[in-house]
């Protein structure tokens, strides 16, 4: 496999010319990163194919990860980066959002499956800030944002996946009135594991005689093993892993099913207040949203990264009367360039939302408007692109890259968990295509629009055109889509597309018009190839936004199929 070089002057670039920024000194911005890179490229890069190649163990009921994953998380944590966005006084960093969000790019395209686990911590804390008791973060967040003790979030159950509302695990008061936590959650990442002694599980449970459906549920902070009085390890609680899931890719990452409640029950804290499960959840989820983003992202850099390396090197036929690589033909140019065109639209949306987020966190409204708006396109677009990615890296490399050996395979294999991640990416379109576009009368768009035509006169003459035709299309489709309630369920995927294809051609286009000699150089190109090459795809989505919703019918289905 080729190895990793972080693209250290590309993330700055975004940084500085194109999302906002960073509110820090560029010394320590330059620091922070060189550093980060440090570790993606020295530590966790070289156990990408050995956590691929060993994947984790269940052994005499304790989950064992693979070979130097423990060691790699010590380091981690000794570094002080599981602390790194958050707020001093809960013992973090205090560092801004999309310094994190870079970092996280560095760290999934090293090794997605280990960066999964602090990921997941990350989203635990911001559940237990927002919404959990005092009592409660006294005892558990500094060990969280520390990095000390990890979480993972445990939603999904056997019969219950994206309809949250149907879970049945259960919490009930015990005979000293503490909340006992009966039940079973399935592909819970890093629900267990050997690189942190104490996994803090945030479990979605039904109180008795609580309401049907979402509104009935609350959330219970479940420890592997309960605090003694001093904040230590105490006695183990009622939960285990019942057994570790064999996947497509991500094979360095356990993904558990995990059982509550085999004996007296597995006690849990409440976090909020009963039956205000949602808020809390939504507040986990809508962090690891962006941060799935970042995956997408981080994949994609990866396998253009191999991609572009063999290109260059593999002799393939003969132009000019002499050897040619794979890199002298234009198809395999094209395929090249849309993967690095991608990343850097991905890059520069996934860091426009981070920054937007620190902006908001100021009290910014129109920023947390955006951040809304954004977040189910980072996250779906960005992993539907690093799947797309990833799957033309196995294609550069022909025939060699459907064999393990190359590498290749890997970054397609990982990449495909992360649009199922968090909410499938069907239900992030429908969400952008509904609950988005209807809040505060349709203001999101609105001001995401607005802010995009300011930008037009900024923008390279050339590329004008395109990106004021992908604006039109982008107002055109959400209209359509405002207008008519019964329109967005067929027609949410596309647009998801065509407006991560619209937002993605003017953010590259921002990067071309900041450009110079020494930085930024291939930016320019890239705008080319996005608005001229890529947009114009991108727009054909909004065909299908304008047809008929009956064009997804029951009745398409073979008669003679069963089912």
């Amino acid at each position: 496999m080729t190895p990793y070089v972080p693209p250290l002057d590309d993330i700055r670039f975004v940084l500085d010319r194109i999302a906002g920024p960073v509110a820090l000194d560029g010394e320590t911005v330059g620091a922070v990163l060189a550093e980060a890179g440090r570790f993606a490229a020295g530590v966790l890069a070289p156990l990408n194919a050995v956590g691929d190649r060993e994947g984790c163990r269940l052994e005499n009921g304790a989950v064992r990860t693979p070979r130097g994953f423990k060691e790699a998380y010590a380091l981690l944590v000794e570094g002080g980066w599981p602390g790194l966005p958050f707020p001093e006084e809960a013992g973090g960093q205090g560092l801004p959002w999309a310094l994190n969000a870079a970092v996280g790019e560095l760290w999934n395209a090293a090794n997605m499956a280990f960066t999964l686990c602090p990921l997941l911590t990350q989203g635990a804390v911001e559940a237990v800030l927002h919404h959990a008791s005092d009592d409660l973060k006294a005892v558990y967040l500094e060990k969280l944002v520390s990095g000390a003790w990890t979480a993972a979030m445990c939603l999904t159950e056997p019969g219950a996946g994206s309809d949250v509302g149907a879970l049945r695990t259960g919490a009930e008061r015990d005979g000293e009135g503490r909340w006992r936590i009966r039940g079973q959650k399935v592909f819970i990442t890093f629900g267990d594991h050997d690189m942190a002694p104490n996994v803090v599980h945030l479990v979605l449970a039904r109180t008795p005689g609580a309401p049907q459906g979402t509104r009935g549920i609350s959330l219970f902070l479940v420890p592997k093993f309960v605090p003694d009085a001093g904040g230590g390890l105490g006695a183990r609680n009622d939960l285990r892993c019942l057994k570790l899931e064999h996947k497509l890719g991500i094979h360095g990452s356990p993904t558990c099913v995990v059982q509550y409640g085999d004996d007296a029950g597995a006690l849990g804290f409440l976090v909020g207040r009963e039956h205000g499960g949602m808020a809390a959840m939504f507040t986990m989820m809508n962090n690891a949203r962006l941060g799935v983003g970042l995956e997408g992202l981080g994949v994609a850099e990866r396998a253009y990264q191999g991609a572009l390396a063999y290109a260059r090197e593999r002799v393939q036929g003969r132009t000019g009367g002499r050897p040619a690589t794979l890199l002298d033909h234009a198809d395999v140019r094209r395929m090249l360039l849309t993967m690095r065109a991608r990343i850097a639209a991905m890059r520069a949306l996934c860091l426009w939302a981070s920054a937007s987020a620190d902006a908001a966190a100021k009290g910014d409204g129109e920023a947390a408007g955006r951040v809304a708006l954004l977040t189910p396109i980072v996250k779906a677009w960005c992993t539907d692109l690093g799947c797309e990615v990833a799957s033309l890296g196995v294609q550069v490399h022909g025939g060699m890259g459907y064999v393990e050996e190359t590498g290749a395979a890997q970054p397609y294999r990982d990449a495909r968990i992360a649009p199922i991640y968090e909410g499938t990416n069907g239900i992030q379109a429908l969400d952008l295509a509904t609950r988005k576009l209807g809040m505060a009368n349709g203001a999101l768009p609105a001001a995401l629009f607005a802010a995009l035509e300011g930008w037009l006169p900024g923008l390279p003459e050339p590329l004008r055109e395109g990106l004021k035709a992908g604006l039109a299309d982008a107002r055109r489709a959400t209209e359509r889509l405002r207008a008519d309630p019964d329109a967005p369920p067929a027609a949410a995927t596309p647009y998801l597309r065509l407006m991560g294809g619209v937002v993605g051609a003017f953010l590259v286009a921002r990067g071309a018009a900041s450009a110079s000699d020494t930085e930024g150089r291939d930016w320019p190109a890239l705008a080319r190839f996005t608005v001229n090459q890529l947009l114009p795809l991108d727009r054909a989505h909004l065909a299908a936004v304008l047809a008929e919703p009956g064009d997804l019918a029951v009745e398409a289905f073979a008669p003679d199929m069963p089912g």
